[in-house]
C-alpha cells in the first residue's frame, strides 16, 4: 500500500489491455456498477506515474482517492468491501474460505499455463495440453451451481471467466463432455457487466 502524491476524486485502475488478472479487476468494478477511470498501460514502457504509485510499477494498480492497491486479490476484495452492493462473497466462513483456496488454485495451477501457451515452444504445447485437461477434471465444478461454487455470482467468476473467455485464443477447443464450463462461460459473457469489462483488445479475441 502507498500513499498517492495525486489525489482523485474518482477511483482510477491502471491495467493492461489483454491481462487475466487485470481483467479480473474490471469484471469486480462492471459486477458493482463502479465508475472508474480505465488507464492503459503499455507493461514495456510504463507510465513514469505509475512507478510514483506502486513500487512494483505492475499493474493492476487501483488507485482510490489517497489509497493506492496493486495486489490483484487486495483490489478485488477491497472493491467488494467498499460497494458492498451486490456482494460478491459468501456470508458464511466455510464458504468465503472454499472460495479463497479455488481462486489460489486458479492462480497457481492454470495462469502459468496460460502464460506458458503465451510463451509458445514445447513448453507452451505441454502446458496447453495440461489446461485442457486441467478444464476436463474440473467440469463436476463447474455443474455444482450457476457460477463457481454459488448461484450468484462471487470474486471467483470474475477470475475464472476471463480465462474462460480467452480459451479459443489460446488454442484450446473444449470437446462435447465439457459443456458445463462452455455454458457457464456463454452465461457471463452474455451480461452487460461482462461486455463493460473488456477493452478492445479483449473484444477482439472473440472476433
Amino acid at each position: 500500500m502507498a500513499h498517492n502524491p495525486r489525489l482523485r476524486n474518482v477511483l482510477t485502475l491502471y491495467t493492461l489491455a489483454d491481462d487475466i488478472q487485470c481483467h479480473r479487476v474490471r469484471l469486480v468494478l462492471a459486477a458493482k456498477g463502479v465508475s472508474y477511470e480505465r488507464e492503459l498501460v503499455d507493461a514495456a514502457k510504463p507510465p513514469s506515474e505509475l512507478a510514483e504509485l506502486n513500487p512494483y510499477v505492475s499493474a493492476p494498480t487501483l488507485i482510490d482517492r489517497d489509497l493506492t492497491l496493486y495486489e490483484t486479490t487486495v483490489i478485488c476484495e477491497y472493491i467488494d468491501e467498499r460497494f458492498p452492493h451486490p456482494p460478491l462473497m459468501p456470508i458464511d466462513p466455510q464458504s468465503r474460505a472454499r472460495l479463497r483456496l479455488l481462486q489460489t488454485r486458479v492462480e497457481r495451477d492454470w495462469l502459468p499455463m496460460v502464460a506458458a501457451i503465451k510463451a509458445g515452444g514445447r513448453t507452451g504445447e505441454t502446458a496447453r495440453r495440461q489446461l485442457r485437461e486441467s478444464l476436463l477434471a474440473s467440469v463436476p465444478l463447474f455443474k455444482m451451481a450457476k457460477f463457481v461454487l454459488n448461484n450468484e455470482i462471487s470474486l471467483a467468476d470474475c477470475l475464472v471467466a476471463p480465462l474462460i473467455w480467452r480459451l479459443p485464443a489460446l488454442g484450446i477447443d473444449l470437446p462435447r463432455s465439457a459443456a458445463p464450463v462452455t455454458d457457464y462461460g456463454e452465461r457471463l459473457f452474455a451480461s452487460q457487466g461482462f461486455a463493460r469489462s473488456l477493452t478492445a483488445d479483449e473484444r477482439a479475441l472473440r472476433q
